[in-house]
């Protein structure tokens, strides 16, 4: 049996997601999305009390992670691409504490932005998860908190999969236009997991239960702004360079990387020398 020759071109993904993995990270994205956006899609007065509704989607977006990476580690990925996940994310996870805290510089989203466009979108999203969770266990971070920031994080790598197929100049110029824009996102959605809490409810930023979506929506945007669109900022402005800067150098030792791990090569059997009698 002679393994097949790497054939994997610069901008093929990878890492294949098989199709009933594709469904659940598919559903668990959905998830996250209603998790994230609930204050704007759950009519007031359904649950118990107004901290029922993330604490509930808190759990299901636990449970929902632990389906996805053990749905995928189950065969969605082989040994050697599990390999690269968990180095990757041992390294991002030792890159969060670098920057985290300063003015909203942040060194994580980079390698996300990097790892999603070579390894593919479902790659990047399973990344974006175990990467916090590992940040979160090496800092003391673990909270309420921490499923929507691995849930962030992994909206970051699977959007980055999903980028149209550029070469050369333009492809380092689009990914560090959208490494700077997950910044925003990132801030964005994170931002919506307290929002309902952290206000005055009088105030004219805060949410109130029973109002239109546009005036809601609205009122999100203006507390988005006010609170923390400079720390974004930050964040942006760092992804983007980092990814402009080092972009190219990480992409390369990422395909060759790929290219001699052949993931998923399929493996040629070739007849034996017949034995003469």
């Amino acid at each position: 049996m002679t393994p097949a020759t790497p054939t994997t071109p610069d901008h093929t993904r990878a890492v294949r997601i098989p199709l009933r993995a594709r469904a659940v990270i598919a559903a668990a994205a959905l998830a996250g999305l209603v998790a994230f956006l609930w204050p704007f899609v759950v009519a007031p007065g359904k649950f118990g009390s107004n901290y029922a509704p993330p604490l509930i989607f808190g759990a299901l977006l636990v449970l929902i992670l632990a389906v996805v990476v053990s749905e995928i580690a189950s065969g969605g990925i082989d040994a050697k691409a599990l390999a690269m996940l968990g180095v990757l994310s041992a390294v991002n996870a030792a890159l969060r504490p670098l920057g985290a805290g300063t003015a909203g510089v942040e060194t994580v989203f980079f390698l996300l932005v990097l790892a999603g466009r070579v390894f593919g979108p479902g790659f990047g999203f399973t990344l974006g998860c175990t990467s916090l969770f590992a940040s979160a266990l090496l800092t003391g971070g673990v909270g309420p908190w921490m499923p929507y920031q691995m849930f962030g994080c992994a909206f970051v790598g699977l959007i980055a999969g999903l980028l149209p197929r550029l070469r050369g100049r333009w492809e380092a110029v689009m990914l560090a236009g959208y490494g700077a824009f997950s910044g925003y996102l990132f801030g964005f959605l994170l931002n919506l997991s307290f929002w309902p809490f952290a206000t005055d409810p009088h105030s004219s930023i805060a949410y109130l239960p029973g109002l239109p979506f546009t005036e809601q929506w609205h009122r999100y945007l203006l507390f988005d702004v006010a609170t923390s669109l400079g720390w974004d900022t930050g964040r942006a402005v760092t992804t983007g360079l980092c990814v402009l800067v080092v972009g190219p150098a990480v992409l390369a030792v990422f395909r060759r990387a790929a290219r001699r791990a052949a993931f998923e090569a399929p493996a040629r059997f070739s007849p034996g020398p017949v034995e003469q009698r």
